[in-house]
C-alpha cells in the first residue's frame, strides 16, 4: 500500500544503493525480536510476494511492530523500510540474498534494518536455522490452514482474510442518469493505485474501515464499498446548489461478467488477476460485524417544528433558568440584528412572548467559544470572535427571568478593559478542574495565521502557553475538542490527540493518530474538516477509563465526508481507536448526549468541508448511538427531517429530554440567494423514542441543588417506580460547529428507601468538573424533566470576576 510518491522515493534510494559498494560489509542485527529468530535476507518471489498471506505498511514500522502484525504466521519480513509481509512459506523464486543487501533503516527505528528494494529482512518464529548459503532456496510448502489455489493466473480465491470470499467480475464506472458526463463507480472509495496491489491488502484496508465489499481494477487499483452499492449507487453531489441533484443514480445496474474478463495481473502479485479496464475483481465479507438498526414509527423518534425563528444562530445554550440563548453574527448578520436572543420554551405557542431580543454586544461574536460558568448565577461567557477587536472579545450574561416571565439582564462587554491576551477566531473553551477558564487555539483572523497557544481566565499574571502541535496542524485544528480527564486535559485536533498536564500544559501522552477516511488516512475531525466529539458515559464508582467518541468529519482537498466514528479510552495503557461505520457520510454533524446515556447525531452534509458555500448534499436523518450495545451494532437510523442543517447549525438536549435543532448558515448571506441552501430560521426539536413510548415519565423534587463532591444528596420521587431508578447528570452545553463545550454524561450511585432516594455525588473535579449539570431521574429508559444542579462549587472564584464597572457579580 504505497503511493506513487513513495514508490518514486524508493526508486531513488534504490538507485543510490546500487552505486554504493558493500564489499566486505556484514549486516549486524541491532536488536533481537522476542520469540523470533533472524532468518536472513531474502528476495521477493518471481511472480508473487515471497510472503504472501498478509501485508501492512506504515511510517512507524519496526521489527517488533511487524512481528506483532504477523503473530499468526511462521515468518515475517520487512521491506523498503516501512512494509511488512507475513507467511508460512516462501513463494516460488524467492531465494537467499547477501546479508548486506537488506540495508534500509526501519521507518520507526533507524537503528534497525528493514529490508531494501526487492529484499526482505526475514525472521522465523522460535529459534530456526537460517539458510546455509546465498544460493539455497528455502523449501516451498502450502500451509495446511489455507485452501488450495488453482495453478496459473486467475482471481485469488485462497489465502484471503477470514470471512471474505471471491464474488466475481463486475462492471465499473457507469454513467449517471442525471449527468452523462459523470461516471459512478460501483464501489465508491478508490483507496489506492499502486505497484503493490493485491487482494489481501485491498481487502484488509476495506475491512479496517467496516466495508463489506472490495474491488480490484486495472491491476493496481483498490476500491472499497458495500455489497448494497451494486444495487444502489453511493455518489453524493459536490454542488452546494439545492437546485442541482443531491445524489446521482446509474442509468443501469452493473453487469456481471465471466471471471476470465477480469484478467489484468495484480501489480503486487503476478499470480492473480485484479480486474481490467472498467471491470472489478470483487470480494465480499460474509461475516461482517457491522449491523445498523432501522426502527420504525415511534421507535425511530420524531422531528417536529418547535417555533419560527427570529435569528440564524451560531451558538445555542440552555441557561439554568430553562431558557435558551441564541447568538448570531453581530455586525455581519441581518440588518438591525443585535446578535443575541433568548427563547422561553414555555411560550412557544406565542412568538411575541417566546422571543426576547437582547443587547450588549459591542464586538462580533462570529465563531467564538461559549461556556456556562460554575458561579452561583450560572453566567454564560463568550470568548473570541471576528474580526479586529472582536478577536479579543470577552462577553458575559447573567440569566434571569423564569418560565413565562421575561428577563431584563443583557449581555455585558467592555472591550477596552476586558480582553483575551491574543486574537482568537474559532477557539475552544473549557472549565478546568480548578475552576479556571481554559481558552485554546483558533487563528488570528480570517484565513490568517494560527494562534497555537492557550491562555487562562481570569488572568493570574502569566501569558500564553505555546502549543507546537497546533502550529503544525493548522488550519485543520480549529475549535479543538477539549475536556478534563483524571490525568489532565485531553485535546483532540485534526487527526491527532494527546493528554496535557493540567498545570504545565506539557504533553503527558500522545495517542495514536485517529483513523480518517478509507481513501485518505489524513481525514480530520475538527474545523474545517468538522466532525463532532462527545465524552462517553461515566458510571459510579468512576474507576474505569473515560471514553471519547468522534464521528464524521472530512478530508482535505477532495472534501470526501467521513462515514465512520472512532472511539478510544485515552488513559488506557495502550489506547487504540476503534473504527465503526456510520450509515452514511457526514461532515458538519452535531451530537447531543441524552439522559439515558445514548447519543443522537443530526444534520450535516454528505460532501465538502465546513465553511460558506463549501458543504452540501444535506443529511436529513438522525442517527442514534448506543454505547451499551456491541461494537459495530450501536447505530440506528432514526427519523428524517425536511430541513437542511449545514454550516453553523447546532443541537443540544433540553431539560424536557428533547433535542433542540437549530441554525444553518451555509452562505453567510442573510438574503438567502436562490442557488444556495437557505439561511435557516426555523427551530426544530427531535423527540427520542423514550418520549414516544407511552410510558409515564417519573417526577421528582429536590431541595439541595448545590452539591459538594462525594456528598450524599436526598431527593423525593413524586411519581413513578423506584425499582429500576437511575440518575443521570448532563453537563451544561454551548453548541457550535459540532463542538458541545461542557458536555459530560455521568451516572452516579443512587439508592432508595420508599420514595426517598439518595444520590452520591461524583468524587472529584477530574471526574466531574465544576459547573452546572442537568439532573434527570430515569424509570427504566424514561427520563423525568430535568433540573439544574451545581456540582463542585466555584473553586476558581469566577463569581468575583471581573471587577469592572458595568459587570454585576454574583459572588462566591
Amino acid at each position: 500500500m504505497v503511493c506513487a510518491l513513495q514508490l518514486a522515493a524508493k526508486a531513488a534510494v534504490l538507485a543510490s544503493l546500487i552505486t554504493t559498494s558493500f564489499a566486505g560489509a556484514v549486516e549486524k542485527r541491532q536488536s533481537a525480536v522476542t520469540g523470533w529468530a533472524y532468518y536472513g535476507c531474502q528476495t521477493e518471489g518471481t511472480n508473487a510476494r515471497a510472503l504472501a498471506l498478509k501485508a501492512t505498511a506504515y511510517d512507524t514500522m519496526t521489527l517488533q511492530s511487524c512481528a506483532t502484525d504477523c503473530a499468526a504466521y511462521t515468518y515475517f519480513g520487512t521491506e523498503y523500510g516501512r512494509e511488512c509481509y507475513c507467511g508460512n512459506s516462501f513463494s516460488a523464486g524467492s531465494v537467499v540474498a547477501p546479508l548486506a543487501d537488506c540495508s534500509f533503516p526501519c521507518a520507526g527505528n533507524s537503528a534497525q534494518k528493514c529490508g531494501a528494494g526487492n529484499r526482505l529482512s526475514v525472521y522465523k518464529k522460535g529459534t530456526g536455522t537460517p539458510p546455509a548459503s546465498s544460493t539455497t532456496k528455502p523449501a516451498t510448502t502450502t500451509p495446511s490452514t489455507q485452501p488450495t489455489q488453482p495453478a496459473g493466473p486467475g482471481p485469488q480465491k485462497a489465502g484471503l482474510p477470514s470471512g471474505w470470499v471471491y464474488s466475481g467480475c463486475i462492471q465499473d464506472n457507469i454513467n449517471a442518469k442525471e449527468n452523462a458526463n459523470i461516471q459512478i463507480p460501483t464501489f465508491p472509495y478508490k483507496v489506492w493505485d499502486t505497484a503493490t496491489n493485491d487482494a489481501p491488502s485491498c481487502i484488509a484496508r476495506c475491512q479496517q474501515f467496516g466495508y463489506n465489499a472490495a474491488g480490484l481494477e486495472y491491476s493496481s487499483q483498490c476500491f472499497c464499498g458495500d455489497i448494497e452499492n451494486i444495487a444502489v449507487a453511493s455518489w453524493p453531489t459536490t454542488s452546494t446548489n439545492p437546485q442541482d441533484p443531491q445524489s446521482f443514480t446509474r442509468v443501469a445496474a452493473p453487469i456481471k461478467y465471466a471471471e476470465s474478463e477480469c484478467n489484468a495481473v495484480c501489480s503486487g502479485n503476478k499470480n492473480y488477476w485484479c480486474g481490467s479496464g472498467n471491470k472489478l475483481t470483487y470480494y465480499t465479507w460474509t461475516t461482517s460485524p457491522t449491523k445498523f438498526s432501522f426502527p420504525a414509527g415511534n421507535a425511530a423518534g420524531r422531528y417536529s417544528l418547535l417555533i419560527g425563528g427570529v435569528t440564524v444562530p451560531l451558538i445555542t445554550s440552555q441557561a439554568i433558568t430553562g431558557k435558551v440563548t441564541f447568538v448570531e453574527k453581530y455586525g455581519t448578520g441581518a440588518p438591525n440584528g443585535t446578535g443575541a436572543y433568548e427563547l422561553d420554551l414555555s411560550q412557544v405557542g406565542n412568538s411575541a412572548n417566546a422571543w426576547r431580543q437582547m443587547t450588549g454586544f459591542k464586538t462580533d461574536v462570529f465563531c467564538s467559544a461559549g461556556l456556562t460558568l460554575p458561579d452561583k448565577a450560572g453566567r454564560q461567557i463568550l470568548v473570541g470572535g471576528w474580526a479586529g477587536q472582536s478577536n479579543y472579545g470577552v462577553r458575559l450574561y447573567w440569566p434571569d427571568g423564569s418560565a413565562g416571565v421575561k428577563g431584563t439582564h443583557q449581555w455585558v462587554e467592555d472591550p477596552n478593559n476586558l480582553q483575551l491576551l491574543v486574537a482568537r477566531w474559532y477557539p475552544s473553551a473549557m472549565i478546568m478542574a480548578n475552576g479556571s477558564i481554559l481558552v485554546v487555539g483558533g487563528e488570528i483572523g480570517q484565513n490568517a495565521d494560527a494562534q497555537p497557544n492557550l491562555e487562562i481566565l481570569p488572568r493570574t499574571g502569566g501569558g500564553t502557553v505555546y502549543l507546537d502541535f497546533l502550529q503544525r496542524t493548522h488550519p485543520f485544528n480549529l475549535y479543538p475538542f477539549i475536556m478534563v480527564v483524571p490525568s489532565g486535559i485531553f485535546i483532540l485536533y485534526y487527526n491527532e490527540a494527546r493528554i496535557l498536564d493540567e498545570k504545565t500544559f506539557a504533553t503527558k501522552k500522545i495517542l495514536p493518530n485517529l483513523p480518517g477516511a478509507v481513501n485518505n488516512p489524513n481525514g480530520g475531525r475538527t474545523y474545517q474538516l468538522q466532525g463532532s466529539m462527545v465524552a462517553l458515559p461515566q458510571y459510579a464508582p468512576f474507576t474505569d477509563p473515560m471514553g471519547v467518541l468522534a464521528c464524521g468529519g472530512s478530508t482535505e482537498g477532495g472534501g470526501y465526508a467521513i462515514d465512520n466514528c472512532v472511539s478510544a479510552y485515552p488513559e488506557a495503557a495502550n489506547p487504540v481507536w476503534t473504527v465503526e461505520r456510520m450509515p452514511s457520510r457526514r461532515v458538519m454533524p452535531n451530537m447531543a448526549g441524552l439522559p439515558d446515556g445514548t447519543y443522537v447525531m443530526v444534520g450535516g452534509g454528505q460532501h465538502g468541508v465546513a465553511g460558506f458555500g463549501l458543504g452540501g448534499a444535506p443529511n436529513y436523518n438522525a442517527v442514534m448511538y448506543d454505547p451499551k450495545k456491541p461494537v459495530h451494532q450501536r447505530m440506528s437510523v432514526m427519523a428524517n427531517t425536511t430541513v437542511a442543517r449545514l454550516y453553523h447549525s447546532e443541537a443540544l438536549v433540553l431539560l424536557d429530554g428533547r433535542v433542540l435543532v437549530t441554525g444553518s448558515d451555509p452562505t453567510g448571506d442573510f438574503n438567502s440567494p436562490p442557488t444556495n441552501w437557505p439561511e435557516e430560521y426555523r427551530v426544530e426539536v427531535f423527540s427520542p423514542p423514550y418520549l414516544l413510548s407511552g410510558l409515564a415519565r417519573p417526577t421528582f423534587s429536590i431541595t439541595n441543588k448545590d452539591w459538594k463532591y462525594g456528598a450524599a444528596v436526598t431527593f423525593t420521587v413524586t411519581s413513578g417506580s423506584t425499582a429500576n431508578l437511575k440518575v443521570s447528570l448532563l453537563g451544561s452545553v454551548s453548541s457550535t460547529h459540532g463542538n458541545s463545550m461542557g458536555q459530560r454524561t455521568l451516572f452516579p450511585a443512587v439508592t432508595c428507601s420508599g420514595t426517598t432516594c439518595t444520590v452520591t455525588v461524583p468524587p472529584n473535579a477530574h471526574v466531574c468538573p465544576p459547573t452546572w449539570y442537568m439532573m434527570f431521574v430515569l424509570d427504566g429508559p424514561t427520563p423525568s424533566v430535568g433540573q439544574f444542579v451545581r456540582i463542585g462549587g466555584d473553586p476558581g472564584a469566577l463569581g468575583n470576576w471581573p471587577k469592572l464597572p458595568g459587570f454585576d457579580l454574583p459572588g462566591v
